[in-house]
């Protein structure tokens, strides 16, 4: 399997985009938290490589690799009135990753979700409205930043317990 520079560079309308660690999300790198920066693969700022090409587009803002695994960070405000430019922007994601990345849609992680929408600043997305119930049906609930520990913790298959499971709670989660 490539690496995520290799796929970076053989994607054509992000090759020259490459950047090491998290250079490429500037002043976001602060949004990304990782417990070994030596375990970053690079990143890479898709919408300014692709402005030129989709000047009119919702684009998606940056994809890095953390342990061989592709990760895609949409840094933007979270609320109601920016949920349905985020999902826009999380579809035109899964196209180009199909048609015109495909070596890098090979290297999305499979231990955890691969997208994510950071909050930029402020969260206003109350959890009893329509934007937010529709965020949660693409999978994409507005994070403060991306923490690999904690979103590891919260996604990774936990190991079973060799306790015994009373008859009464077994019955509950059936």
């Amino acid at each position: 399997m490539m690496t995520f520079k290799e796929a970076v560079e053989k994607t054509p309308q992000v090759a020259g985009a490459y950047k090491a660690g998290l250079l490429a999300f500037g002043d976001y790198s602060s949004k990304v938290v990782v417990p070994d920066n030596r375990l970053l693969g690079g990143s890479v700022d898709i919408d300014a490589a692709t402005v030129e090409i989709y000047p009119n587009d919702n684009r998606w803002d940056y994809a890095f690799d953390y342990n061989g695994e592709a990760f895609f960070i949409e840094v933007h405000t979270a609320s109601t009135s920016e949920t349905s430019t985020v999902l826009r922007k999380l579809e035109w994601l899964k196209v180009w990753l199909r048609e015109q990345a495909p070596e890098i849609d090979k290297l999305k992680s499979k231990k955890l979700p691969p997208f994510y929408w950071v909050q930029s600043k402020q969260y206003a997305l109350p959890t009893h409205t329509p934007q937010y119930r529709k965020a949660v049906s693409a999978k994409l609930i507005p994070i403060k930043e991306w923490n690999y520990e904690l979103l590891y913790k919260q996604y990774a298959p936990q190991p079973k317990s060799k306790k015994r499971v009373p008859q009464y709670m077994r019955d509950i989660k059936e």
